[in-house]
């Protein structure tokens, strides 16, 4: 792989940020394996590779991933390219007092990520996953802009804000609210599930541990769900908030994702 620090600046957030950027890479055989439309391995022969959009929690920044997993082992070994942004404590919203960091995830990002590297933009070859926060981002990205993703995942993913306790985060709530209602709008996850016609949904896949503090939220999420008639891959399994947790089920959601070739 073509691993790539980026720093650049986002017009959104009227400041200079980072994103990490893995892309498939022919040489000595590794990397590029049916991701470029059957061309001689480069990926200039095709018409772009398939990419993933994989989202950091609330401690982290956009060099976590691969800190504490081997996101560009599994990457490689299915020639997708991975984008990691770095959106701070943001909870990938436009802060109330602060940066538009869901304009800049949302609309941003995908146009830079297009004009500056090689990969499909196509619905289909297009995906979103992330972890904690991450995995909040995740499906509130799916869930708002359902056309341009194949697929969403989401590793103990705060899913649920508008049950959640926020004063526990201190300044942050203050900062990205500002005491603003979240039933209702593009951060209430479940109240979205009972908006969107299902048949119009990407793939959506929800893991999460069952000592996770946060596991009361994912089952209802997957509630909600059901309500709503909109499937749902799911798997509550043995394990809590660790990274040892997420490197196993990263592994799994890219076994998921249906990526073409």
């Amino acid at each position: 792989m073509i691993r790539l620090r980026t720093d650049f600046f986002a017009e959104s957030l009227g400041m200079g940020t980072s994103m990490v950027v893995l892309m498939p890479q022919a040489a000595s055989g590794i990397g590029m394996e049916g991701a470029d439309g059957g061309g001689t391995g480069d990926a200039a022969d095709g018409p772009g590779v398939p990419v993933l959009y994989l989202l950091h929690g609330l401690s982290d920044d956009c060099t976590i991933w691969e800190r504490r997993t081997s996101i560009e082992r599994y990457a490689t070994e299915k020639g997708i390219a991975v984008v990691m942004p770095e959106v701070r404590r943001s909870f990938y919203a436009d802060e109330a007092v602060g940066e538009a960091y869901w304009t800049f995830v949302a609309e941003e990002l995908p146009q830079i990520v297009a004009r500056t590297f090689r990969v499909s933009t196509a619905r289909e070859d297009t995906f979103v996953a992330g972890l904690s926060m991450g995995g909040f981002g995740a499906l509130k990205l799916a869930l708002n802009h359902p056309e341009r993703f194949a697929a969403a995942a989401s590793l103990s993913g705060a899913v649920d804000l508008t049950s959640m306790d926020l004063d526990w985060t201190g300044t942050l709530a203050q900062r990205v609210w500002d005491g603003r209602e979240i039933a209702g709008t593009a951060d209430d996850l479940l109240g979205l599930l009972g908006k969107r016609d299902p048949a119009e949904l990407p793939a959506l896949f929800l893991d999460c541990g069952t000592e996770d503090q946060l596991i009361d939220q994912n089952r209802r999420f997957l509630a909600a769900a059901e309500q709503a008639e909109v499937e749902v891959a799911s798997r509550l399994r043995p394990g809590a908030h660790t990274w040892e947790f997420w490197d196993e089920g990263i592994q799994d959601v890219l076994d998921w994702l249906p990526i073409r070739g």
